[in-house]
C-alpha cells in the first residue's frame, strides 16, 4: 500500500514539474505569389434562340441581351394540349416574368372499356395425396453403463531412491 502511495505522488509530483516544448511548429501562409488576377468586363451584347417541333415536342428558348437588360421568352406545350408561353425580362431592378397560356385544355372523356376478361376453367388434374413409407434407417441399440470404478485403499508414497544435496 505503502507503493502505491509513494508512487502516486510521484506521478503527481512529475506531472507538475512538466513543461511543453518551448517551440511549437508555425504555419505560415505560401511564399509564392499568384499570377491569377481577376478581371471583370463589362457584360457583353448577346442574341440566340433555338427551338424544336417534331411529332412529341414543340418547344423553344430565345433570349437577347443588350449588356444591362436581359429579355427573353419561352414556350412549351402542356399535357392537357395548352402552350405555356413565358416572357421575361431581367435587369438591375429583379427578374420580372409575364406567363400566358394559350390554346384550351382538352381532357379526354372517360369511356368504360367493353373489354370482357378471359374466364378460364377449372384445372382438369386432381391432385393426389402425398404417401409417406416408414423411415429406411435401423434404430440405435444402447447397451447397459459400464460399472462404476472400484477404488482402492489409499496410495502409499515411497522415498525418492536419491536424496538431493543441499
Amino acid at each position: 500500500m505503502k507503493f502505491f502511495i509513494l508512487a502516486t505522488l510521484f506521478a503527481v509530483a512529475a506531472a507538475d514539474s512538466y513543461r511543453s516544448a518551448e517551440y511549437a511548429p508555425k504555419y505560415e501562409a505560401p511564399a509564392y505569389k499568384s499570377t491569377y488576377e481577376a478581371k471583370y468586363e463589362t457584360p457583353q451584347p448577346y442574341d440566340f434562340s433555338w427551338a424544336v417541333n417534331d411529332y412529341y415536342n414543340d418547344y423553344g428558348h430565345s433570349e437577347k441581351s443588350d449588356g444591362n437588360v436581359v429579355t427573353g421568352s419561352y414556350r412549351v406545350v402542356l399535357p392537357d394540349g395548352r402552350t405555356q408561353i413565358v416572357s421575361y425580362k431581367a435587369d438591375s431592378y429583379g427578374y420580372v416574368a409575364d406567363v400566358k397560356y394559350t390554346g384550351e385544355a382538352k381532357y379526354p372523356e372517360y369511356v368504360a372499356n367493353n373489354y370482357k376478361a378471359t374466364t378460364y376453367s377449372a384445372p382438369a388434374y386432381k391432385p393426389t395425396a402425398p404417401t409417406y413409407s416408414a423411415p429406411a434407417y435401423t434404430a440405435p441399440t444402447y447397451s447397459a453403463p459400464a460399472p462404476a470404478p472400484a477404488y482402492t485403499a489409499t496410495p502409499v508414497y515411497k522415498a525418492p531412491a536419491v536424496q538431493p544435496q543441499y
